[in-house]
């Protein structure tokens, strides 16, 4: 069965910065769309940003500017780099496989997620 273990996530006043990773046991990691959501509490999950299998990028417009999607297909591995986080920004993140064409998860399949927390 594929995993997908997400990292990185923690506590951090607001400005700061935090890198997130997502590593899948999947071995065809290169074939597929990826993409990092998140779901802050009484809210539902939301998309976050994207990463195509070709290298290119989306971002929801709450997070352009200050978000950067990543990966690295030798490491089945895909990153999202945070900058000036806002207390907004707090939230569960998840990774998943993307349906680039929707920009929605692909399967129904989530990792345990990873909290993060931006005080003001």
């Amino acid at each position: 069965q594929v995993q997908l273990v997400e990292s990185g996530g923690g506590l951090v006043q607001a400005g700061g910065s935090l890198r997130l990773s997502c590593a899948a046991s999947e071995r065809t990691f290169s074939n597929y769309h990826m993409g990092w959501f998140r779901q802050a509490p009484g809210m539902e999950r939301e998309f976050v940003a994207g990463i195509s299998r070709s290298g290119g990028k989306s971002y929801a417009d709450s997070v352009k500017g200050r978000f950067t999607i990543s990966r690295d297909n030798a490491k089945n591995t895909v990153y999202l780099q945070m900058i000036s986080l806002k207390p907004e920004d707090t939230a569960v993140y998840y990774c998943a496989f993307l349906d680039i064409s929707t920009m929605r998860p692909l399967y129904d399949y989530w990792g345990q997620g990873t909290q993060v927390t931006v005080s003001s």
